[in-house]
């Protein structure tokens, strides 16, 4: 992104997009208060931008039999590199993200599984990792909020 700010409209588009990746040029015209062009024109300078990186499709896991979320700690030995982190857990399909972060622990792993079996041969697989000290999961029990990558605009419910 080349660092320009976003404004209002190009925020509301996003914001339309996000909610329905298929939804026309007219339609999202309808919602912003733009024409059909001019939301083209927009939505075009927004991918030259690289601020829309492509278009995707958001499926329900537990409707695909992905029924067990958990969030897996990974506390690393010694000085490992973010880049050795990324290659290990890009491997497993069941990592839905994963990221570094500041503490005690090193990566947070966003993990979805079949079902508890299916889980703990994850986590067994990450621990077992050779740059990997230790692991603690957290299951999640229900999935209180979950946004698209563009938040709401302000005032916006």
């Amino acid at each position: 992104m080349d660092g320009t700010p976003l404004d209002d409209l190009d925020t509301a588009i996003l914001a339309a997009l996000a909610d329905d990746a298929r939804a026309t040029f007219a339609q999202i015209g309808a919602r912003v208060a733009l024409s059909a062009p001019a939301v083209k024109r927009r939505v075009d300078r927004l991918r030259e931008r690289g601020v829309i990186r492509g278009y995707t499709v958001r499926l329900d896991p537990a409707a695909l039999g992905w029924t067990t979320e958990a969030f897996v700690e990974l506390f690393c030995q010694g000085s490992t590199s973010p880049t050795t982190m990324r290659t290990a857990v890009e491997r497993y399909p069941e990592v839905v993200a994963a990221s570094t972060v500041t503490g005690d622990v090193d990566v947070v792993v966003q993990v979805r599984a079949r079902d508890m079996q299916h889980l703990e041969q994850v986590v067994e697989r990450l621990a077992a990792e050779p740059f990997v000290h230790r692991t603690r999961s957290t299951v999640v029990l229900s999935a209180l909020v979950r946004r698209p990558d563009v938040p709401a605009l302000p005032g916006e419910p």
